[in-house]
């Protein structure tokens, strides 16, 4: 089983993405309001990969970068691999933020307004477009929007460049995986530097990692031993949880959809 070291760490993996982004408000306002075209006062962190458990069977969801502005949110996604799912994936995550916003007492008439963004490596609407912008609107008439504050987003790194600002290009540019060339991309290089000289982070990263290694191998002991495919599912369970593998990929080695592997995961922390 192949595990990144810690030196080999881009922007676009998720345990890099997350620090840098939870860690520098400055660049996370930076890449909203250049993706969103948003206007952004005040960045408020609401937890480092936020857990949302509120139904009463304990299923809920793991964001990686969650935050607030005044009466917006954001929940902000690394997604290196692309599956049919994601869009569901998308419509379940919105539900359970809403949800979570009325679990701390708002009325329906305070939900904030939300924007869920996923930044993705490949083309998930094979459009080769770099942004999909979806909001709820009347089937009748295009122009009529139902107004209910909620807009999910598809970066696409892999789409054509047309209409897009030199800014938005430059990013887009480097998540794909070229060198940076403006201030915004440049001062990400400098952060993904800087996180691998930090003793606590690559000590954090190397413990998840080797705890995950120990796992991986006690899943391959008992599955020999027991012919079972279950010591295989914990281990890619654990690197899932621990940000260290996407769950497409883990779904798509257990023959399951990233849904019904989220379940299971859920499920897990009762």
């Amino acid at each position: 089983m192949y595990q990144k070291k810690y030196e080999e760490l881009k922007f676009t993996d998720d345990f890099m993405f997350c620090k840098i982004l939870m860690g520098n408000k400055d660049i996370c306002k930076e890449i909203i309001e250049l993706l969103l075209g948003v206007k952004v006062k005040n960045i408020v962190y609401l937890e480092e990969q936020k857990p949302i458990e509120i139904t009463s069977d304990g299923k809920g969801i793991r964001l990686d970068v969650y935050l607030e502005d005044g009466n917006t949110v954001y929940d902000l996604e690394m997604q290196t691999t692309i599956s049919k799912d994601i869009a569901k994936r998308s419509r379940y995550y919105q539900g359970m933020i809403d949800l979570n916003l009325i679990s701390r007492g708002a009325a329906y008439s305070e939900l904030k307004e939300s924007y869920i963004v996923f930044i993705c490596l490949e083309d998930l609407f094979k459009k080769n477009r770099s942004l999909y912008i979806f909001r709820n609107i009347c089937v009748e008439d295009r122009e009529l929007i139902l107004g209910d504050g909620a807009t999910r987003v598809f970066v696409n790194a892999s789409g054509s460049r047309d209409g897009l600002t030199a800014a938005q290009t430059a990013f887009l540019d480097y998540v794909a995986g070229k060198e940076p060339t403006d201030d915004l991309t440049t001062k990400l290089s400098e952060e993904v530097q800087r996180a691998r000289d930090k003793e606590e982070w690559r000590n954090e990263y190397m413990t998840l990692l080797q705890r995950d290694r120990e796992k991986y191998e006690e899943g391959k002991v008992e599955g020999r031993a027991e012919g079972k495919a279950e010591g295989k599912a914990e281990a890619l369970i654990a690197l899932v949880t621990d940000g260290l593998l996407d769950i497409d990929i883990a779904a798509k080695r257990l023959n399951k959809s990233p849904e019904e592997l989220l379940e299971i995961i859920n499920n897990n922390r009762k």
